[in-house]
């Protein structure tokens, strides 16, 4: 096939991608951010906009920066849209996420999005990950390219989180579908979580394994968010009684994906899915229990990495380990 026909289908693919995400999981409303969010870290670094709808936040040499939910939630659909910083980002770390590791430090739970930045000309990855009850040893990583530059304009990242499942969307496509096993034990996301936004640098290992660092000369990095949406089960920090909204409600949690949207996931894997724990020969000789492999998808990991995806291959360079941070950084995008 020709690079004019090839270019051509891959314009069909991300025009379709685009017009079929406006089938979204649920339509709920936005809030103000001072409604359901509060500042974290970094106060200089971060502004508030228009009367509550636009939050910057931003890193320099002297800090990051980071708003936190003021509700701890028990499952619920949780949403933000975000403008990632532009040009020379390596080093660069933007995270939407759910945790609550500053009441359980040693059996926390977490579920995240977060945004890798990359060197000029090279583009910002995504990486979604999933922790229950301490589970930082099994690292559930996976990362992907996006069919559109985020530093360009603003674009929805959505977590929904269900007692037997988590989802992860971008513009309302779903990306990821994390299901609950019973082999995987207290390893499921099973606690009330704050939610959190923050920037940082993430020099050690963000980009291409610590090789490119964060520079300040490009500072400050700003990243902007808006849309913000908290629906979900809010818990009493006290009691730690979740207070769920009625399932007959017109307004009450998703429950899963439709047919349709299954089909945009498959092929959003397909095309753009760079790395999943589930076929990493490195650190897995045998895949977590949790995982169900699909031959096509090895295959095609292989083709593309097959150092980390191959079978027999051994790995001989230096791995670290941080709770929040992917080990499966160390390869190069």
């Amino acid at each position: 096939m020709g690079c004019s026909h090839l270019g051509f289908l891959l314009l069909i693919y991300y025009f379709l991608l685009v017009v079929l995400a406006s089938e979204s999981p649920k339509s709920f409303p936005i809030m103000a951010f001072d409604v359901g969010y509060t500042q974290l870290f970094g106060s200089d670094n971060m502004a508030v906009h228009r009367e509550g709808k636009l939050v910057h936040l931003s890193l320099d040499e002297r800090t990051g920066s980071g708003f936190v939910s003021q509700d701890l939630y028990l499952h619920g659909f949780f949403s933000v849209s975000i403008k990632l910083p532009a040009d020379y980002t390596a080093g660069v770390v933007v995270a939407f996420y759910m945790s609550n590791g500053d009441m359980f430090e040693k059996n926390h739970d977490e579920i995240d999005f977060e945004f890798l930045g990359n060197i000029r000309g090279k583009n910002w990855r995504i990486q979604t990950n999933v922790y229950g009850n301490g589970s930082t040893s099994i690292g559930r990583e996976e990362r992907y390219s996006l069919w559109f530059d985020p530093s360009d304009n603003f674009h929805q990242y959505s977590i929904l989180w269900t007692d037997s499942q988590i989802i992860f969307y971008v513009d309302n496509v779903p990306i990821r579908e994390f299901k609950r096993t019973e082999s995987m034990g207290g390893d499921f996301p099973s606690k009330p979580m704050t939610l959190y936004a923050t920037i940082w640098d993430g020099s050690d290992w963000a980009t291409n394994g610590g090789k490119y660092r964060v520079n300040y000369k490009y500072a400050p990095y700003m990243a902007e968010f808006s849309d913000f949406v908290l629906h979900g089960c809010a818990v009493d920090p006290i009691e730690h009684l979740a207070k769920c909204d009625n399932p007959q409600s017109s307004e009450a949690i998703p429950t899963g994906i439709t047919s349709v949207q299954r089909i945009k996931m498959e092929s959003f894997r397909k095309k753009l899915m760079t790395y999943s724990y589930c076929y990493d020969r490195v650190r897995y000789k045998v895949s977590p229990v949790e995982c169900v492999i699909n031959p096509q998808e090895a295959e095609r990991l292989r083709l593309f990495d097959p150092v980390t995806f191959g079978r027999g291959r051994r790995h001989h360079g230096k791995r670290h380990h941080r709770s929040r941070i992917s080990q499966a950084e160390a390869t190069t995008i």
